[in-house]
Formats: structure tokens, sequence, C-alpha cells
């Protein structure tokens, strides 16, 4: 119990409106401590299911690796993506379709095997994403190296994700051929883990929003349970952007890429200062689909950007999320200077380093470790006159303009409400 009290004591040290206990996060950390019983972990938007990754990262009870389906929520994982790390073919994984589908197969290398072998934990983030015949596939790959004939080769699985949120990505061709043996494309219908019959631990404690009317409305809009009374709190957040004298300081979360790109072009060209750009440095094995900022940032001063990482440094001036506004740009010493709403001193902004690791096993001490297979070293900002709702799950705002009319996945316009943490900031 003394290591739980240390681990949730640094938990909640980045949550606001934290309870004394929080039981769901003892009994998760519990589970995954002294069981070896496969685990979901899952939650409303806002109650801490990221933090609570990560500080399992920081100390790591076992020996364990990350994975993710995207490229991007690998990196902010501080993971590989389940395709790299079990060296999965794309496209639809058929279940016994092995001799039609050599690339299944394909060898892992020695190292690999050994890695995966000497693993006592994995776990999978944003697992609403996951496909369930890629869960399945991942089974195959660990009963084959671990040579066991139990569920995912014996290795206790925890899932991190919401059901409520974005769903997994299936074309109508994929799922033609995969309908025959899933009742669902979700990672719930795996055969692998009906196998091993998983624990769910739901956390209850939102961490985001305090009002009691907001978090009302969110669970109404989560459950599909709208009513005349929510429809009326809603509408009342309508405000046409003409009308906003303080427009230009919220973002605005929309569907689609091309919306988004277009409203932040429009802004930054319609600003008369100079137009700066800056390029990122990669080093060594970083795809372009994992960057986390575009390659090149334009910028003037008086463009509104919102910070993509969290501030390392002693003084934690930023995280992933906090908005701001450019007020000079140093292309001499390479510094940018963000004035951020609330804070009495601007932050001058440097080039951070993200990296993309590997895992691999010590031979030496046996235990797992990280290797940096390459680096992507820019500003951690991007323009944030607005961004998709995709690109916004994980992240915290204080002002939202919402343009959900073009939804196209269910969980969309759920995600884009709760990453405000008030009513009143939502228009």
């Amino acid at each position: 119990m003394k290591g739980f009290k240390h681990f949730l004591c640094l938990t909640q040290k980045t949550m606001k409106n934290k309870p004394q206990n929080n039981p769901e996060l003892e009994l998760a950390y519990e589970y995954v401590c002294n069981t070896n019983k496969c685990l979901f972990l899952t939650g409303k938007a806002g109650t801490g299911k990221t933090t609570f990754l990560h500080r399992l990262k920081d100390s790591p009870p076992k020996r364990l690796a990350v994975a993710a389906p995207t490229g991007v929520a690998a990196i902010n994982a501080g993971g590989q993506t389940i395709h790299s790390l079990f060296q999965l073919p794309f496209g639809p994984l058929v279940p016994g379709n092995k001799r039609r589908d050599p690339a299944r197969l394909r060898r892992l290398s020695r190292k690999k095997s050994k890695l995966l072998r000497s693993l006592d934990l994995l776990i999978i983030d944003e697992i609403s994403m996951v496909r369930a015949d890629v869960l399945d596939g991942i089974d195959d790959v660990l009963r084959r190296c671990r040579r066991s004939a139990e569920p995912f080769g014996g290795l206790q699985l925890l899932m991190i994700g919401d059901l409520h949120q974005l769903p997994p990505v299936v074309k109508d061709e994929d799922w033609s051929l995969l309908q025959e043996y899933y009742d669902t494309p979700y990672f719930f219908s795996s055969r692998a883990l009906q196998q091993c019959h998983p624990v769910t631990v739901q956390l209850k404690h939102i961490y985001r929003q305090s009002d009691e009317r907001f978090i009302h409305l969110l669970n109404k809009v989560r459950n599909n349970e709208m009513d005349d009374e929510v429809l009326q709190m809603l509408n009342a957040r309508y405000q046409p952007p003409e009308r906003m004298a303080d427009y230009a300081s919220y973002i605005t979360l929309t569907t689609h890429n091309r919306s988004a790109r277009q409203i932040n072009e429009e802004q930054l060209h319609a600003l008369p200062e100079q137009m700066h750009t800056f390029e990122a440095t990669v080093e060594g094995d970083f795809p372009p689909s994992s960057f986390p900022v575009d390659e090149l940032l334009h910028l003037k001063a008086g463009a509104q950007v919102m910070f993509v990482k969290n501030d390392n440094g002693s003084d934690r001036r930023y995280y992933n999320g906090k908005i701001g506004q450019v007020l000079r740009i140093d292309e001499e010493d390479q510094v940018i200077t963000v004035q951020c709403p609330g804070d009495e001193r601007p932050i001058r902004v440097q080039r951070v380093q993200w990296e993309n690791c590997k895992y691999e096993l010590n031979e030496r001490t046996k235990e797992v470790e990280e290797r940096v297979v390459g680096a992507f070293t820019h500003f951690p900002l991007r323009l944030a006159w607005a961004i998709t709702i995709h690109k916004s799950q994980g992240l915290t705002f204080e002002r939202v303009v919402l343009d959900a009319q073009a939804a196209f996945a269910h969980g969309q316009v759920y995600v884009a409400l709760s990453r405000c943490n008030t009513l009143e900031g939502i228009v």
C-alpha cells in the first residue's frame, strides 16, 4: 500500500479537483502489480487514464512495453506502434489464414523474440481504436514467440481507453473479409481476449470538469440520452463568429483536416506581421506519419498557437494543449516568445526533442530497456485557431468553438465537448 500511496500522490499532482483517495486507481494499480490478470482500464473523458499510464511507465512495477494503434498516439504514450512492435502486416488479419498470408508469419528477429519473451506486462493505449483482428494478431505473435498456448502467450495485458470515444477505422472491403469471424470490429470481439476473461476497472472521478451541470450534459451526450434540457443548454451556447469580439482567442475544433488547415491559414495570412518559417530536424528512424507537429512551422507575431508537449523543465510553464499568442520571434537565437492568458510572464519557447523508442532486452541485466532509434526536434507549437477533433483527444482547453456539423464517427461530438473544462468556455 505504501507503494500505491506514493504512486497516487505522483499521479494526482498534475490533476486539478483531485479527491483525497481514488479506489478505482488503487484497484487498477493492485491488479497490475500483484496479479497476472488482463485488465481493461476505462472511464469517461478526463478521468486520468493517460496520467495513470505515464506514471506506470515512469515507475514500472514490472518489465513492460507500451504500444498504441497510431504513430502519434504511440509517441504521446512513449511507446511503439502495435504494427512495429509485433511486426504485423497492414490490412485485415483473417483468423486461420496463415497459409495464404505468409506476411503474418514473418520471422521475428532473435532480439525481438527475446524481448517479447522477457515481458511481464503489455500496455495498449487508445484501445478503442484497435480492431479485433489486430489484437488476435498480437496474440498469434506472442503465443508463437513465447511458446505458450495461453492467450497472449501468458503475458499480462493492460488495455486503456474509452469505447465512447473514437472507434477503430475499418474499411468496407476489410470488414467484408472479417465479419465472418467477428461480431464487431472492436477489440472486445477478439477471440483471444474472450479466452482470458479480462477484468474491467472503470475510473469514475472526473478531473477535467468540476461543474456538475456540465458533467450531467456530457453524460447525456455520451450515453445518447439527449433531451430538451440538454438541447437548450447547448443551444444557449450558440453564437455566430462575426458577433464574437474575442473570436481569435478561441480554438475551433472541427471534423476534417482541410477545415482546420483553411481556418489556420486564413487567420495567419490576415496578420500584417512578417512571416517566419522554421524547419524540424529529423534524425534516425522517425517516420513522417509519427511527426507530432508539421515539419515546417509558419509563424507570425500575433499568431495563436497551442503547445503540443508538456514542459519537462523545473518551472513547468506549459502543458500539452495550452493556448497562447506569439509576442516575438527571434530567428537568430531560435526563440519564440508566447504570452498565455492568465500568465504574468511570457514563455520563452525553444526547440524540444521527441524520441522514437523501441524496446529491447538487456542481455546482462535481463531488463527490458528503451532504445532511442530516432529523434524529431522542433518547437512544441502548432497554429491553434483550429485543430481536428481527432487531434484534440486527450487535450484540455478553456475556450472552444465547436464545429461538428460534418461529424463522421460516433464519439466525435462527445470528444469535442469534453475537451473544454467548462460549459461557459464552449461556443
